[in-house]
């Protein structure tokens, strides 16, 4: 039994970077939310590497930035409060993205409205 749990960890290791997708031109329209991810999560042995990580971070951010402007004013109602000591973008981003994988509902979605159902769950403002 250990031999056959052995053998299937190995396969299932090397099989492991054949299963992930290449990130293909179309997932720059970011047009659900899986795509986005699949910016994200871009392997740096893909040739697109360096513009899909570089687009998730300025879409994600882009986002937040319009949104912090929107709510800038003196009445604006906020749903979504970062902590005062914030993480890292990176730090975010990793979060967002582990929680948009374990939510697939939502990948069929405009990626912009899972940001900030991530972003209202897991740093509401209290009312």
């Amino acid at each position: 039994m250990k031999k056959i749990l052995m053998y299937l960890s190995i396969v299932a290791f090397l099989a492991a970077p054949a299963m992930a997708a290449d990130v293909q031109q179309a997932d720059f329209e970011v047009k659900t939310t899986q795509s986005l991810i699949n910016l994200c999560t871009a392997s740096p042995e893909d040739p697109l590497f360096a513009h899909a990580a570089n687009f998730c971070h300025g879409y994600l951010v882009g986002a937040f930035h319009y949104y912090a402007a929107s709510v800038a004013g003196e009445n604006a109602a906020q749903f979504v409060c970062l902590p005062e000591v914030r993480p890292s973008r990176d730090n975010i981003i990793a979060m967002f993205v582990k929680w948009a994988q374990d939510h697939p509902q939502y990948m069929n979605e405009l990626p912009v409205e899972t940001e900030f159902r991530f972003l209202g769950e897991k740093w509401p403002c209290e009312r």
